[in-house]
């Protein structure tokens, strides 16, 4: 094979150019970090690094979700904790009022008092997340969640029952906060007797141990709508002038002594008119709901209403006693959702910290570089490069007349 200056040239040029590239792909490694530069590099790594890639992307948005997850869930929990100790408050007041030895101006100012709470407790629920909306006003959280309507006097509800949720790991959903139906709405009243359906009219009916009255009329109730108008009459058949009968649907459920003309059955104190044997009758009142700023208005009302007897007034503490305790439960019952989220929400970040950990090391193993190998590469490619700029020097210089001595 004849080797002319243009080969050997050549040849000299293309190895420089080589080395070089190999200095400089082994420079980009080493200051990158990175063993693939190019998808030409290794095309199976570099698919399987955009895939972990792509994870690590969708996990640290599932991060910062979670972030407004929690700060969430604190603020309606802080909420929440103010609201209870409002209530608490508001018992004691209740439980104040019922002193008889209270004077009118004593019951106005402790009025005050529940006008107060139930102030701070409609700005509590009408409280806003950091972005602005309402917490408790469900998907309508641009809608103040609770107002006075001076139509019907009563506080109003004016959020839906609907509830968001924010995405914290894939195929997971938590609940960012609760609707105010749900938390403030399905407050149970105190279970009571019609006090409109009482007859005759000389009679009188009023529940006086709740917890007896409870019992029966849990036990005695008919909440279907098809039944007769009758199903929830009860009639007291005075059969003596010392015993009673107490009557529902026609047949007896209970049977009792007395004196007088009052008697007491199932946590109900009854008097009637006349001798007996006589009878009279009253219905059990439907079970329904009211929210709490409607219990504590009317408890301020009737601190403050001097046409109320004794017993009314005693009936308007005991309405307001079971109102506040049935809002305090509702109330508690959701913190302990609350508390149940965060704990889910903790479990579910630790799980998705320790998945990014596995991702990024699985992406390092694949294109990242062992800076030990890749210093060492740099260091061979570099003296390559300099042993062909050197053999170019001396190959260049070389003529005929070096030969001829």
């Amino acid at each position: 094979m004849r080797l002319s200056n243009n080969l050997m040239y050549k040849n000299s040029l293309n190895s420089i150019l080589n080395n070089q590239q190999e200095v400089n792909k082994s420079q980009q490694q080493v200051s990158t970090q990175k063993r693939v530069l190019s998808a030409s590099d290794d095309p199976s790594a570099m698919a399987r690094a955009l895939l972990y890639g792509d994870r690590i992307q969708t996990n640290e948005q599932y991060t910062k979700n979670t972030s407004m997850l929690n700060s969430r869930l604190e603020t309606q929990e802080t909420v929440l904790d103010n609201i209870n100790e409002s209530l608490l408050k508001a018992q004691q007041l209740a439980i104040q009022a019922g002193n008889g030895a209270l004077t009118a101006s004593d019951r106005a100012g402790i009025a005050e008092e529940v006008n107060t709470i139930k102030t701070a407790v409609l700005d509590w629920m009408n409280a806003k997340s950091e972005d602005g909306r309402y917490i408790f006003s469900g998907y309508q959280d641009n809608t103040q969640t609770y107002e006075f309507d001076q139509v019907t006097n009563e506080y109003t509800y004016r959020g839906d029952q609907g509830q968001h949720k924010i995405k914290v790991a894939e195929g997971v959903e938590i609940r960012s906060s609760d609707n105010g139906f749900d938390v403030f709405e399905k407050v149970s009243k105190r279970l009571n007797i019609d006090s409109t359906s009482v007859a005759p009219a000389t009679a009188t009916v009023y529940v006086n141990e709740q917890g007896s009255f409870d019992n029966f009329h849990k036990a005695n109730y008919n909440a279907d709508p098809a039944a007769p108008a009758t199903a929830n009459t009860i009639t007291i058949n005075v059969t003596s002038a010392t015993t009673f009968d107490v009557v529902q649907g026609g047949a007896t459920i209970q049977s009792g002594t007395f004196s007088g003309n009052s008697l007491s059955a199932a946590g109900m104190d009854m008097t009637f008119a006349g001798a007996a044997p006589t009878s009279f009758s009253f219905d059990l009142e439907k079970p329904t709901t009211q929210n709490v700023l409607n219990t504590l208005d009317n408890l301020s009302t009737a601190l403050t209403d001097s046409t109320l007897g004794s017993v009314d007034y005693q009936q308007a503490l005991a309405d307001a006693m079971v109102g506040l305790t049935n809002a305090k439960n509702v109330v508690s019952q959701t913190q302990s959702g609350l508390g149940g989220r965060s704990n889910t929400v903790e479990s579910i970040l630790s799980a998705n910290q320790a998945l990014d950990i596995n991702n990024k090391s699985a992406k390092a193993g694949l294109v990242e570089i062992d800076m030990a190998e890749a210093i060492s590469n740099l260091t061979k490619h570099e003296t390559a490069l300099q042993a062909s700029q050197a053999t170019f020097g001396r190959l260049s210089s070389l003529t005929l007349l070096d030969y001829i001595r």
